[in-house]
């Protein structure tokens, strides 16, 4: 599946599950802003299980830094579609994240703003194509005003944001199910799990037909929850 997919599919989970979920894991309800934030920084998460490929979407939005973590997280899980791709780095995320919140507080929490936000910069097509600095240099100044500006709305131990990151790495691993190469779900055990409806990456289907609808689904669900949320209360 094609970063821009991912990050679609990331966005629509979290809107999907936003007023449903976090009151039965999390016992709270997520306020819109929070939804809105949350539904952005979703669709970068949704990129993080590929920081194990080195040529793919977003081995590049960070310049050299990128290039050079995704390098070693490839060596570290054991290449493209191995560990990140499995329901135990789903807890690594969502636990660690959980970790750095309660114990770091606010320089992680907008740390981690900064770093989704840039994978979803990169994900969605909002730079330059291409790799260059025009490309990465674009993505670091949006991901810095974007940070700068959810910072006087986010708090510093955002519950919801671990929550937010673990939704977007399942969202990858069910994205990535749906093509033949198949997600290890339950690595290391080396079964890969699959239900073939994409069957080449980038195909008219994902990116002519599902992703589209995946985006407009999107638009609607915030519509219901955010802009006019009492129908769903």
């Amino acid at each position: 599946m094609m970063g821009h997919s991912h990050a679609v599919s990331g966005a629509l989970l979290f809107a999907g599950t936003a007023p449903y979920l976090p009151p039965l894991v999390l016992h709270t309800h997520l306020a819109p802003q929070e939804i809105l934030i949350g539904t952005v920084l979703c669709a970068g998460a949704a990129l993080l299980p590929d920081l194990d490929h080195h040529d793919g979407t977003i081995a590049n939005f960070l310049g050299p830094v990128s290039k050079t973590l995704c390098r070693f997280v490839s060596w570290i899980s054991g290449g493209h579609r191995h560990a990140t791709h499995s329901l135990f780095f789903v807890a690594l995320m969502t636990v660690g994240s959980w970790a750095g919140i309660t114990y770091l507080g606010r320089p992680f929490t907008l740390v981690m703003t900064f770093f989704l936000l840039a994978m979803a910069v990169r994900a969605l097509n909002l730079c330059p194509p291409g790799h260059g600095f025009h490309a990465w240099g674009t993505i670091v100044a949006l991901a810095g005003l974007g940070t700068a500006a959810i910072d006087k709305f986010i708090p510093s131990a955002p519950g919801w944001l671990p929550y937010a990151i673990g939704l977007g790495c399942l969202a990858h691993l069910i994205g990535d199910s749906l093509t033949k190469r198949g997600a290890p779900w339950l690595w290391p055990l080396k079964t890969r799990y699959e239900i073939v409806l994409i069957k080449s990456s980038g195909n008219k289907l994902e990116t002519e037909i599902l992703t589209p609808l995946m985006g407009a689904a999107t638009i609607v669900l915030l519509w219901l929850t955010v802009l006019a949320p009492h129908p769903l209360n």
